[in-house]
């Protein structure tokens, strides 16, 4: 099983919620979310892998067992052309769960008029091979988010 924990902190919520029809619908794949907390900080690697898609707004981390996790840092910011936004690792790296990922700023997400929710999605998976997904309550950067069998 593969466990996946916080990128950042924040208040979990469903994937429901999320002010994006694509990810609230699940159709990137599901998950939860991130409403983050609104200081400068880092998104760090939610399992131990490879990073495979790497941009200023979103990351890809696949773990040994070939699945692979996605951390979208707000919505709609690809349109701020990483603007604010600071890559720590490169594509291709192995990283540590707990890594610093990508820098940024949910502030100035908001300051933007972009939505700063971080969507933490389980590609390719289906929802009931997720196990206790955390959709309510504070999480703090490296709690368990969901389990993926």
């Amino acid at each position: 099983m593969t466990t996946v924990t916080a990128p950042l902190s924040g208040r979990a919520i469903g994937l429901g919620a999320v002010p994006d029809p694509v990810f609230a619908g699940a159709m990137v794949g599901p998950g939860m979310a991130i409403d983050p907390v609104r200081e400068p900080g880092e998104a760090v690697s939610p399992v131990d892998g490879v990073v495979v898609s790497l941009h200023p707004h979103a990351f890809v981390v696949v773990d040994p067992d070939g699945r692979g996790v996605l951390t979208h840092l707000g919505i709609d910011t690809v349109q701020l052309n990483g603007e604010g936004f600071e890559l720590l690792v490169s594509k291709g790296d192995t990283v540590t769960r707990g890594q610093g990922v990508v820098r940024w700023n949910p502030v100035a997400v908001e300051e933007a008029g972009k939505s700063p929710v971080c969507p933490v999605v389980a590609l390719e998976a289906t929802a009931d091979s997720l196990s206790d997904v955390r959709e309510d309550g504070e999480v703090k950067t490296g709690d368990t988010l969901f389990g993926w069998q």
